[in-house]
C-alpha cells in the first residue's frame, strides 16, 4: 500500500468482518452486557459524552458490538459501527509493533542507542532544578530503543508537568502538525531530558521518536511502513493519519466545550493530511479496524493467516519492563501496573480500583478511546468515544461493566 493510502483510507474497501457468536456461547452474560449498554445510554442522556462504541470479543469471536448515542453533537446522525475516531495514543501500540518487526528482521536491537539512528540525540543532557534554576548535567548513559518503548527515555510531554523542561516543550513548535517527523525529532533532541535514561517512567514523545527511527531504517514514511507491515496485512482499511473527504459524514466529534468544566475542546481535523505523522498519537480508526489489531495481539501475532509479529516477541512486549526499581511517579499507571514495550501491563490482581487479570495489557487515547487484551480470560475489548475530559471515568466504567459480564 502507498503512503497516500496510509494517509487517506478509502471507503471502497470496507474492513472485513470478524467472527461473531451469541454471548452465551462465549461465556458472556447477555443481561450484563445489556446492563452495560443501559449504563452508557444513561451517560449519553446525562450529556457525559455524545456517543460511544463498544466491542467485546471472547475466544476470538465478537460477542457484543454496539454503537450508542450520536456521532457528533452538532448533528442528529447516530453513532455507527463504522464511525471514525481520533485514537491518539492508541497509535502507540501499532507503532511499537512496527518497530518490533524491525527487531525481528535484524535491523534494530532493543539495546541500540537512539543516537545510532538519530545523531542529534548523542550526548543528551538532563535538566535538574537547583535553587529554582534549570541546570544541565550529562546523561549517565545513552537513551536506548527499549527506553523509548517503555517510556524511560527522559523524553516527556508538554502537558505532563509544569517544570522548566516542560515549559521548553510548551513554548516550542513541538505540537505542530506542519513539521516533518525529522524536524520534530531534532526539536525534541534539543530539549534536556526530565530524568536520567532508565530511571523513571515518564510518558512522553518517545513513540514519536520511534516513528522517526522506523523512517530512518526503512527509508519510507511512517505511514507507508505501517501500511505495508501492519495495517495492510491486517486489512485495517479505515486506519491512517487522516481520512478522505468522502468520509466526512462518518467522523465522531466531541462536544465543543467540556460538559464538566466548560473548557473549550479543540481536536485535530481528521480530513487534513498532516506533514507530521505522529507515531505517538496521529492515527484515526474505527472500532472494527482496531479490533482487528487487538485480536491479532490476542492470537499471538497473527490474524486471518497474516503473521505480523512472532509469538515470543509479542510475549516480550506484553511483559512488564519497569520492575521494582524504576520510579513511576504516580503518573498514568494505576497501582499494581507496570509498562511493557508499548502497553501498560497489570502486575497484581488487586490494588488497582478496577477489575482485570494479571498479564492483561492495554492502552488508551486522550480523546476517550481504550482497548485491552486479557489473555487469562481470552477477552478483548475496544471502546471508542470522543470525550477527552471524561476519559478516566469512561475507561473505569467500561472495565467494570465488561468484567461484570464475564461468566
Amino acid at each position: 500500500m502507498s503512503a497516500q493510502t496510509a494517509s487517506k483510507p478509502k471507503i471502497a474497501t470496507p474492513t472485513p468482518p470478524l467472527p461473531e457468536a451469541r454471548p452465551e456461547t462465549l461465556g458472556l452474560s447477555r443481561p450484563r452486557l445489556q446492563a452495560m449498554s443501559d449504563a452508557f445510554k444513561r451517560e449519553i442522556d446525562k450529556g457525559t459524552v455524545p456517543g460511544v462504541s463498544v466491542l467485546v470479543a471472547r475466544r476470538g469471536q465478537i460477542g457484543w458490538f454496539e454503537a450508542l448515542g450520536r456521532q457528533s453533537p452538532a448533528a442528529s446522525v447516530p453513532m455507527a459501527h463504522d464511525s471514525i475516531f481520533r485514537i491518539f495514543s492508541m497509535t502507540k501500540p501499532i507503532v511499537s509493533v512496527g518497530i518490533m518487526t524491525l527487531v525481528e528482521d535484524g535491523h534494530v536491537l532493543l539495546s541500540d542507542p537512539l543516537a545510532k539512528y538519530i545523531p542529534e540525540f548523542a550526548n543528551p543532557q538532563v535538566g535538574v532544578v537547583s535553587g529554582g534554576k534549570l541546570e544541565l548535567v550529562p546523561a549517565h548513559r545513552p537513551i536506548t530503543v527499549q527506553d523509548l518503548l517503555r517510556h524511560t527515555s527522559g523524553i516527556t510531554y508538554e502537558h505532563q508537568g509544569d517544570g522548566p523542561v516542560h515549559k521548553l516543550y510548551q513554548e516550542s513548535r513541538v505540537r505542530s502538525r506542519k513539521i516533518t517527523n525529522a524536524e520534530h525529532a531534532a526539536l525534541v533532541a534539543s530539549f534536556p531530558l526530565v530524568c536520567q535514561p532508565g530511571a523513571e517512567f515518564n510518558y512522553g514523545r518517545s513513540t514519536d521518536i520511534l516513528g522517526r527511527i522506523i523512517e530512518v531504517v526503512s527509508g519510507k514514511s511512517l505511514g507507508a511502513f505501517l501500511s505495508e507491515r501492519v495495517l495492510g496485512p491486517l486489512q485495517m482499511t479505515e486506519t491512517g493519519f487522516s481520512t478522505s473527504e468522502a468520509n466526512a459524514a462518518r467522523l465522531a466529534e466531541p462536544f465543543p466545550a467540556d460538559p464538566w468544566t466548560g473548557d473549550k475542546i479543540a481536536l485535530f481535523n481528521m480530513l487534513e493530511a498532516p506533514v507530521m505523522e505522529s507515531g505517538g498519537g496521529g492515527l484515526v480508526s474505527t472500532t472494527l479496524d482496531y479490533a482487528r489489531f487487538a485480536l491479532m495481539l490476542r492470537n499471538g501475532g497473527t490474524l486471518d493467516g497474516a503473521r505480523i509479529i512472532g509469538r515470543k516477541m509479542l510475549e516480550l512486549m506484553a511483559s512488564d519492563h519497569l520492575g521494582p526499581n524504576v520510579k513511576t511517579n504516580g503518573t498514568l499507571l494505576a497501582p499494581g501496573h507496570g509498562f511493557g514495550l508499548g502497553f501498560a501491563v497489570r502486575r497484581e490482581p488487586g490494588i488497582a480500583p478496577f477489575p482485570g487479570s494479571v498479564g492483561q495489557f492495554f492502552w488508551s487515547g486522550i480523546a476517550g478511546t481504550f482497548f485491552w487484551i486479557d489473555p487469562k480470560e481470552d477477552l478483548v475489548a475496544v471502546f471508542m468515544s470522543q470525550g477527552p475530559g471524561q476519559r478516566d471515568y469512561t475507561r473505569t466504567l467500561v472495565r467494570d461493566l465488561v468484567y461484570a459480564a464475564v461468566d
